[in-house]
Order: C-alpha cells, then structure tokens, then sequence
C-alpha cells in the first residue's frame, strides 16, 4: 500500500505544479491585458492630443507663410517708394523738365528753329495702309463681323 499512496502523493503533486502553471500563466495573462488597457488609453490620449493640436499648427504655419508673403510685399513697396521720391526730385529740377519737354513734346526756347525730319519710307508705307479711319464706317462694321465669325488659329471645327 505504501506503494499506492506514494503514486497518489505523487499524482498530487503533479496535479498542484501542474494547476500552479496555470494559475501563474492566468496572472501573467491578466497582467498582459491591463498593459493592454493602459497601452490604449494611452494611444487613445496621443491621438487625441495629435487631433486637437494639429487644427491649430495648421493655422501657425499658415499664419507664418502669410507673415512672410506680407513682409515680402513690404519690401517690394519700399522699393516703389524710394524710386517714386527718386522721380519727385528730378521732377523738381527744372534742367530735367526742360529736357523732359524738348525731347517728348518737341518743345523750343524762344529764338530756336525746329526742324522735322520726315522718313520717306514711312510716307509710302503710309498711303499703301488705309486705316480705320479712312474708310466709311459700314467697311469698318462689316470687317469687325467678319473677324469676330473667323475661326481662331488653332480651333478646330466639327
């Protein structure tokens, strides 16, 4: 007999190590699925704070880009203005008025003799052209209507 409780002792005690494994794995599982949980909640904290925070760095980066363009522009203004006070003071001396008015106007002192050159070329180019204005207006108005019903270059009809 002594033999039989040896073996049902022995069964015991595999028994017990072999619930005890499965009792330690149980913990080890339980253990496993509360990191889990921590590990979510802490994603689910992350991406909520990503959520609520990328709205407003849009809106900084977009801000800053428009800073940039403004002092872009400003820049390109103060250069206008410089040129402008630039031209105010040449506008202010007459030597550069008088200049301005011979060359552009064709303007003389009194006492000066002004001589025109005519170009030939530009004379006989100009009787070959007949303008707008040399013709009767319903030439005119029938060539608008006949240009605007063309057809452009590069359209293609069907």
């Amino acid at each position: 007999m002594p033999a039989d409780r040896f073996s049902t002792a022995t069964r015991l005690k595999a028994l017990g190590e072999h619930a005890a494994a499965r009792v330690y794995r149980a913990r080890i599982k339980r253990r496993r699925s509360r990191l889990t949980g921590r590990a979510a909640l802490l994603a689910l904290v992350v991406c909520s704070l990503v959520v609520a925070l990328a709205y407003p760095m849009r809106q900084y980066i977009s801000q800053r880009s428009e800073i940039a363009d403004q002092r872009r522009q400003a820049q390109r203004e103060r250069a206008e203005v410089a040129k402008l006070r630039e031209q105010k003071a040449r506008l202010r001396d007459p030597a550069y008025i008088e200049r301005q008015a011979r060359e552009h106007l064709h303007y003389l002192m009194p006492g000066e003799t002004g001589f025109s050159m005519v170009d030939p070329g530009a004379r006989a180019e100009r009787s070959t052209d007949r303008g707008a204005g040399d013709r009767p207006w319903y030439t005119n108005l029938w060539d608008a209507v006949d240009t605007a019903d063309a057809p452009k270059a590069g359209s293609a009809h069907r």
